[in-house]
């Protein structure tokens, strides 16, 4: 059975276009994905992403349990910091990439994973339960809007007290919003163009209430309701990556480019695979591309050499809004990742030319 999120009637009477994803029927878009996709870059946009997974994650070994199970080292975070991880099988291979949030330093976290992969992740992590600590989903009854864009703040700052301004990259706050606490209020955005994400549990109407004061707030600012595929062109353009795209479980952190959240100074599942890899050098990596003629690159469309060779296959791709033109992600042989490489793709019967382009394919705003 398909599952909604408090916010669909909202979807709904917005005439959405709405389809099933990870379960949840999700707006895909409102207007038009360009139209959203580029009010998020210049102004701001409203999402819903409450299908998204969290995980609580609390007691005298929290800590203990969650360093086991993720790549990156949570020992660093202060209360009020979150940080980006992956969890992988003993093998190296990503199960997940997910945002750990440290409510409260050593004794409390939250793990906010991906919708499509919530029970196979609860699954992993209790596998894995030998401490004194709890595990808590709280997915279900949790919602969760980011919004996105260059005015953003300016649309939830009238909803709170905190400076938001003052509210750095990867941290977040515990506060109020319009008298509903506890609300989660962090700046970990998916879009690479500034904002803020809302965390709160639907208590006494808090999802219309908190949605209509945002969509109220938002009018003046020209604000638009966003869906999820202008969500996937933004983080295509920052090139991030996307479960069940650019990670899976044949996939390992070093080949996604997220060689940087993989501390090898704390013991964690699949961290002596990573190290065997890591000596023997990487066979293939994941690259950025831009199109040189008229063309959509799709996932798994062949990458080609010169000669025609197949050196890879694409991950994600779609026009860039930005840009004005077709942008891609992909694996490649190593000896292929260099950027300003020429490179094919193949789609149907034909080749067309594409060039290997620094990541990201915009600078962050």
């Amino acid at each position: 059975m398909t599952k909604v999120t408090p916010f669909h009637a909202f979807h709904c009477a917005a005439g959405a276009h709405m389809a099933s994803f990870a379960g949840y029927e999700m707006p895909i878009y409102y207007t038009s994905i360009q139209d959203e996709h580029l009010a998020v870059r210049q102004r701001a946009g409203l999402f819903d992403v409450s299908h998204m997974g969290e995980f609580i994650i609390r007691g005298p070994q929290a800590l203990d349990w969650v360093q086991l199970i993720t790549t990156n080292d949570a020992s660093r975070l202060d209360t009020g910091q979150a940080q980006y991880s992956c969890m992988v099988n003993e093998q190296g291979g990503v199960l997940d990439d997910l945002i750990v949030y440290c409510i409260e330093k050593q004794k409390v976290y939250m793990l906010v994973v991906n919708a499509a992969n919530i029970e196979a992740d609860r699954e992993w992590i209790l596998q894995h339960h030998s401490f004194d600590a709890e595990f808590i989903d709280i997915s279900d009854r949790t919602c969760l809007l980011a919004i996105q864009g260059p005015a953003a703040l300016n649309v939830v700052q009238p909803l709170t007290e905190v400076d938001l301004i003052k509210l750095p990259y990867y941290r977040f706050v515990k506060t109020s919003l319009l008298g509903y606490k506890p609300v989660i209020i962090s700046a970990t955005g998916y879009t690479g163009a500034g904002g803020v994400e809302l965390y709160f549990e639907n208590k006494d109407q808090a999802a219309e209430t908190i949605w209509q004061a945002l969509v109220e707030e938002g009018k003046p600012l020209e604000m638009k309701l966003a869906g999820l595929g202008a969500r996937d062109t933004l983080r295509l353009e920052m090139g991030y990556c996307l479960y069940g795209h650019e990670l899976n479980t044949s996939v390992t952190p070093l080949e996604a480019g997220l060689g940087w959240i993989v501390k090898t100074n704390k013991d964690f599942i699949g961290k002596t695979a990573l190290l065997e890899q890591k000596a023997r050098g990487l066979s293939r990596k994941l690259i950025g591309f831009r199109m040189l003629e008229k063309a959509i690159p799709r996932q798994d469309y062949p990458i080609v050499n010169a000669e025609g060779k197949t050196i890879g296959h694409v991950t994600s791709g779609s026009f860039s809004p930005s840009l004005q033109t077709a942008i891609g992600l992909g694996y490649v042989d190593i000896a292929y990742a260099q950027p300003d490489t020429p490179i094919g793709i193949q789609i149907r019967d034909r080749i067309a030319a594409a060039i290997i382009c620094p990541l990201p394919f915009l600078k962050k705003s």
